[in-house]
């Protein structure tokens, strides 16, 4: 696929990058359609109501009337029907979601199909930059040849396809038995073309459908983009220890960076949630995704944030401490 330049946000890997919105000077501001990073809020369903609102917030403290304001939507409500329609908790919530509605909506998303809207575009760009910021602290070692990969939450493939160009050995995974099938069928149509005796073919991805709990085995390095916002810290804790078990030498994640700005951002998109479902969505401190990797004896060793106008997510690259 292939993006403007113009359009991605810069992104750099440094010891320790804050987080500096700018800060509005004028009395009222606009937001449009400004829900955080690709699932948070299903920004795709909602773009349209939103496109063009405004909410216009008068007087000095402005930011802290907005908040009131918003202490007033429910969001848990929602959440809650959504897991009492699928009879279970945040996993089923995700699975069933992203086996029927949400696959569509995110195989269009991942794809390079020109039958999309301008959020849905922005949010491709902002995955897009995601998956090329880990590659690259991915190939910052060396080659990737025979490196084992675990592509924890995989989708369709967006990463684990170019892994295995780069000659990784790569398990991919995915909760969803729509996104794993679909997975499997580019990445065929992509690494199985062209095979002859002069160019052989990458060793294919081992596609499997399975949670993140369920993964076993060791690797030399584990992935997971994009995955940890559908989950609570509580359980996040828990999955960032069993990916860690799983890794001989780096993880790599990626997640929606809770700051006050951010959840502001959600909690107005959470007023707008369109008229399909989407799933959970769970933003997280930086700082308690590092406290996780420390219980369990890693530690962080590069950082990078890449944003858009719909999409926010940090890159971490842990190894053992």
């Amino acid at each position: 696929m292939a993006f403007s330049s113009a359009l991605f946000s810069p992104v750099s890997f440094t010891p320790n990058p804050t987080l500096n919105p700018t800060k509005p000077h004028r009395k009222s501001f606009t937001f449009a359609a400004i829900p955080p990073l690709s699932t948070a809020t299903d920004v795709v369903s909602m773009a349209p109501t939103l496109d063009g609102t405004t909410v216009a917030v008068i007087g000095g403290g402005s930011v802290a009337a907005l908040a009131a304001v918003l202490s007033l939507a429910d969001p848990e409500r929602r959440r809650r029907m959504q897991a009492e329609e699928v009879g279970g908790g945040d996993k089923e919530v995700v699975k069933e979601y992203f086996n029927n509605n949400g696959f569509q909506r995110w195989k269009k998303i991942y794809g390079d199909t020109d039958d999309v809207t301008k959020v849905q575009l922005d949010i491709r760009i902002g995955h897009s930059k995601t998956v090329e910021n880990a590659l690259k602290m991915l190939k910052d070692e060396g080659s990737l040849r025979g490196v084992t990969v675990c592509d924890a939450g995989c989708g369709t493939g967006s990463l684990a396809i170019p892994l295995a160009k780069e000659g990784a050995v790569v398990l991919a995974s995915d909760i969803s038995a729509a996104m794993v099938a679909e997975a499997q069928k580019q990445a065929e149509a992509e690494l199985l073309k062209g095979k002859d005796e002069v160019s052989p073919a990458p060793v294919m991805p081992k596609f499997e459908v399975k949670d993140l709990e369920s993964l076993d085995g060791k690797y030399d390095t584990v992935v997971c983009l994009d995955v940890l916002i559908h989950y609570p810290q509580s359980k996040a804790d828990a999955m960032i220890a069993h990916l860690a078990s799983l890794a001989k030498n780096r993880l790599i994640l990626s997640f929606a960076p809770k700051t006050f700005y951010y959840d502001l951002l959600k909690r107005i998109g959470e007023l707008f949630p369109g008229p399909s479902k989407a799933t959970r969505a769970y933003l997280h401190a930086e700082a308690d995704v590092e406290r996780a990797l420390q219980k369990v004896g890693w530690k962080i060793r590069k950082r990078g944030l890449v944003t858009t106008q719909f999409y926010f997510a940090k890159l971490v690259e842990a190894v053992p401490a």
